[in-house]
């Protein structure tokens, strides 16, 4: 249990973490545009999504999985097709997609708390930001993003 709090919560000396960017290939410019990805889906998902709770005495819309991965779907490609505008251009389907479908499907559309939905943006600035110690934990999901936009991310 120690050594799983300790991945968690422990942070890297900053020579650590600059080795481990060095040995992973991970570029601070990359890093940046992948951080602006993974925010600016967020971004058009959270203002585009019609199934937010209302107050109680309004008539409450519930939308089906098959809305929400509709709707993930309209916001990935949308996503994609803003970075293209600016020569940017990502695939638009493999690894990286069912990845993000399967983060934002857990995070936001299959969650009740909205205060969890709402600190995902705080996630993707907190974990993408280079001027914060960084823990092991960290660590491997920056890998894990990294590795599947720069892989999909037409040369």
């Amino acid at each position: 249990m120690e050594n799983f709090f300790n991945y968690i919560t422990k942070p890297l000396n900053p020579e650590d973490v600059d080795l481990w960017f060095r040995i992973n290939n991970v570029i601070p410019e990359k890093l940046e545009l992948f951080s602006d990805f993974s925010q600016s889906l967020n971004l058009i998902i959270c203002e585009t999504y019609l199934g937010e709770e209302l107050k109680s005495n309004e008539t409450k819309i519930t939308l089906s999985n098959e809305d929400n991965e509709k709707h993930f779907s309209w916001c990935w490609n949308k996503t994609i097709d803003n970075f293209k505008k600016e020569n940017l251009t990502f695939e638009n389907n493999g690894e990286h997609y069912e990845y993000f479908k399967s983060f934002f499907e857990e995070i936001f559309y299959n969650q009740k708390e909205k205060v969890v939905r709402d600190s995902i943006n705080n996630f993707f600035n907190d974990l993408f930001d280079l001027n914060k110690p960084f823990t092991k934990s960290d660590l491997d999901m920056i890998s894990a993003i990294y590795k599947l936009l720069d892989k999909n991310l037409k040369k």
